[in-house]
């Protein structure tokens, strides 16, 4: 089994790899730890100085909480393995701060953190809008998390499909009688189907119209990883993390056996 890196969309950040010589059970143990086992940065509890808004306390609280945050993993820890038996201390929580006053629009980016390398990761976020003399003052809590506790700790959306080996055939009699029934994407300037343009969904919307113009087949033991990023973690660090965190439970697994 091995990995190999395919490419990565600068705009989102999304990334691809192919996984080989691999199972879809496994391919899922993959994707499910990214999800649900990676640990990031995110606002657990807030307390609130002034509060003049339309908004209740507990609407602003969890908007604040689903906030991506840009997440340091060398400097903190989970609290259940932090020293300090999970009752908060500098290894294990960040305290942010947030003073605003109307009128204007509150943005995430007005929130300040105690570690420059933990802040919003888009800035631009509205939390919410204040009419001349009202307030908003509160301190907020944030800690590393799991996406099987809240989703607001899951850094990414992953999903795999087998790969498909694409076999195109623009000189096959039916190619004009098919050619509308597929998508415009796919052809090159010559109006000529190229395999190389068949990406993505759009293998699907290929599949099965005309085997004799595009033939498409599937490798069930390589699988296309697509990895879309909310900003917490780059898309490298989320794999790195998901294989070391499956590499622990393992570990305690086999310890626990022996025992």
């Amino acid at each position: 089994m091995n990995i190999e890196f395919l490419n990565q969309d600068k705009k989102t950040g999304r990334s691809t790899f192919l996984l080989k010589g691999a199972t879809p059970a496994f391919a899922n143990l993959i994707r499910r730890a990214m999800l649900e086992s990676v640990p990031t940065m995110a606002i657990h509890d807030v307390e609130f100085q002034k509060n003049s808004s339309v908004l209740y306390d507990e609407i602003i609280a969890h908007r604040l909480g689903m906030i991506p945050l840009e997440t340091d993993l060398k400097g903190y820890t989970l609290p259940s393995q932090c020293k300090c038996n999970g009752e908060g201390c500098a290894r294990c929580t960040l305290k942010l701060t947030l003073k605003a006053k109307g009128p204007g629009i509150v943005y995430a980016s007005d929130i300040k953190s105690k570690d420059p390398k933990v802040k919003p990761v888009h800035g631009d976020m509205p939390v919410a809008k204040l009419l001349k003399g009202q307030e908003l003052e509160l301190e907020a809590t944030a800690r590393l998390g799991q996406g099987k506790e809240h989703v607001k700790w899951s850094p990414c959306l992953a999903w795999y499909v087998y790969e498909p080996t694409i076999t195109v055939n623009n000189d096959s009699p039916k190619f004009a009688e098919c050619k509308s029934k597929y998508p415009p994407q796919v052809f090159d300037k010559n109006g000529k189907i190229d395999k190389k343009l068949i990406t993505a969904n759009l293998v699907d919307a290929c599949d099965g119209v005309c085997p004799e113009v595009v033939k498409i087949e599937y490798n069930r033991q390589n699988f296309l990883f697509s990895i879309e990023p909310w900003g917490q973690l780059t898309p490298k660090e989320i794999a790195t993390a998901a294989a070391d965190t499956l590499l622990e439970s393992l570990s305690a697994f086999e310890e626990n056996l022996e025992k």
